[in-house]
């Protein structure tokens, strides 16, 4: 992709987002206070709101940034001890692998492990029980079944061309290949599902979104006497955005991408009606669970992008790359909204002026599109997202998988897809939070076990018979891992320019070794003790 495409694509739809969640801010913010509980605009607050009594949170701040950072940094620079561990990297595990199709991963980032702190331990369980599901059980099943599997489908779908590979077909239905093959697909579904039960369950929310604006344009008055703290840009002005923006994205696809005035329009509709539609869903899981489920939505985009694209002409290589840049679009408004919603969270909590939160986002949605835009750019020409050594960017090969079917045609695994979808469909009829058990089912097992091993520090840093000293801990706990991970992606991009400037300083001989290995875990097990006694080191005053 061109740098423009990249970034218009990013720029237009975080504008999207941003008018698009703006009506329903009152009903997330105000209407459900108390009731959603918000985690990540909850501890944001706390921690501005500690930080307003003195320097020492700061100093925790970006100490745990500088720790977390450099253990990061020291690993994907250096190569100095393994990033991720696996039980493959014994010869017991590699036999359980081959002959049982069993295997376990667990990347020791510190990034990782301050995710899994803020995400919490319930729904860091509820999120690797759907990796366990997939990895522990439906891939050894499958894999007990090699003769009933379709060798020459999985060959073409993983892109196989290695001859020495084809030749083994124990070298083909490794673990991994037999969980992109078939477990990947059931978390594609399941997250579909989880998004559409979503969508069904705030169709209540959208249609009063749309009678406040009916009622505005229709001449009756809203209230015009609200404090300076609930008053949004009005939605005239709103629709004016949105109206513009919509005719930019029209431009851009004609001109930039398809060259098809049918086509544009098609792709347009698509990119509104399902923008909007989801927003909803985006802000309800940063609400509950504090993560946004961007992926698997984008997902289900690029699965009704493509077949709608195909229905009137659009396929092949033009097909793909027209689907991608949609889905791109949507993908960033909902991130958007996700994202938007905790700020304006925090801004209710703090006593902000909405308006001018709205309208600064929008300056900043500029800034962010042209950087993003420029580091992928960086990042693709120095490692690459796919071959050997590549960057892992597991969504993205994802999508790539599922577009590639729908405009090549190939087999695209609609009955996978369905029973990922009939799962949810049963966990939300008995009660199992639905979304975060799709997502860790899509989601590789190797990322998801981090999360467990952060959400169980952050259960022995809240274990005191003290409420207050319980909660001074949690504070704290808060502050290190939001050092870990704004530390970890910092470094991150740090060695990423690092490689792009032509610096190669990994220790590749140590790197591959099984000191390497061992050192990882002792640095693991360092790390998390730090984290555990570095929180529970916190004073009630703070």
């Amino acid at each position: 992709a061109q740098f423009y495409q990249v970034f218009l694509s990013s720029l237009l739809g975080g504008i999207l987002g941003i008018v698009l969640m703006i009506p329903f801010r009152k009903y997330f913010v105000k209407e459900m206070h108390g009731k959603y509980p918000f985690p990540e605009a909850t501890a944001t607050t706390e921690v501005l709101v500690s930080g307003e009594k003195g320097g020492s949170q700061a100093k925790i701040l970006v100490a745990a940034g500088l720790i977390g950072g450099l253990y990061d940094f020291i690993v994907s620079t250096f190569g100095a001890w393994v990033s991720s561990l696996s039980t493959q990297m014994w010869g017991w595990g590699k036999a359980l692998a081959a002959n049982f199709k069993l295997t376990f991963g667990l990347n020791t980032s510190a990034a990782v492990l301050g995710l899994g702190y803020i995400i919490g331990l319930k729904y860091a369980l509820i999120i690797t029980a759907g990796s366990a599901l997939v990895w522990f059980f439906i891939v050894p099943l499958v894999g007990s079944f090699e003769s009933a599997v379709n060798a020459e489908a999985m060959v073409s779908l993983l892109g196989i061309t290695n001859e020495s590979i084809l030749a083994n077909p124990s070298l083909i239905f490794t673990p991994e290949n037999l969980y992109t093959y078939i477990g990947r697909p059931i978390g594609i579904g399941g997250i579909a599902m989880a998004g559409l039960i979503g969508i069904i369950r705030q169709a209540g929310i959208i249609k009063s979104a749309l009678v406040l604006a009916k009622n505005e344009f229709g001449g009756k008055k809203v209230a015009t006497d609200e404090p300076r703290t609930q008053k949004d840009i009005t939605m005239k002005r709103i629709l004016s955005i949105l109206i513009a923006t919509l005719a930019a994205t029209l431009f851009f696809f004609q001109f930039g991408v398809l060259g098809n005035w049918m086509q544009t329009i098609v792709a347009l509709l698509i990119v509104f009606v399902i923008a909007f539609l989801f927003t909803t869903v985006a802000a309800n899981a940063i609400a509950i669970v504090g993560s946004n489920p961007v992926s698997g939505m984008t997902l289900m985009t690029l699965i009704l992008s493509s077949l709608v694209l195909v229905s009137v002409g659009l396929e092949g290589e033009s097909g793909m790359i027209a689907a991608l840049v949609i889905g791109g679009v949507v993908c960033t408004a909902l991130s958007m909204a996700g994202g938007f919603i905790t700020d304006l969270k925090i801004g209710y909590w703090l006593g902000t002026t909405p308006k001018k939160q709205q309208t600064w986002k929008f300056v900043g949605t500029f800034v962010s599109a042209a950087t993003v835009a420029g580091v992928m750019i960086i990042m693709n020409d120095t490692y690459g997202f796919v071959g050997e050594n590549a960057l892992v960017a597991p969504q993205a090969n994802a999508m790539a998988a599922v577009i590639q079917p729908l405009m090549m045609g190939g087999v695209t695994p609609w009955l996978l897809y369905g029973i990922g979808a009939g799962l949810i469909l049963v966990l939300t009829l008995i009660g199992v939070p639905a979304l975060p058990f799709a997502l860790g089912m899509f989601i590789p097992m190797n990322l998801n076990a981090p999360l467990v091993v952060g959400g169980l520090v952050s259960w022995a840093v809240n274990r005191h018979k003290n409420e207050e000293q319980a909660k001074a801990n949690n504070n704290r706990g808060t502050l290190i891992a939001s050092g870990f991970i704004a530390g970890g992606a910092l470094m991150g991009v740090v060695s990423a320019i690092l490689a792009f400037a032509g610096c190669d300083w990994m220790l590749t001989a140590w790197a591959d070794s099984m000191g390497a290995v061992y050192l990882g875990i002792a640095m693991y097990v360092a790390i998390i003790a730090y984290f555990i006694w570095h929180s529970r080191r916190a004073k009630i005053e703070e």
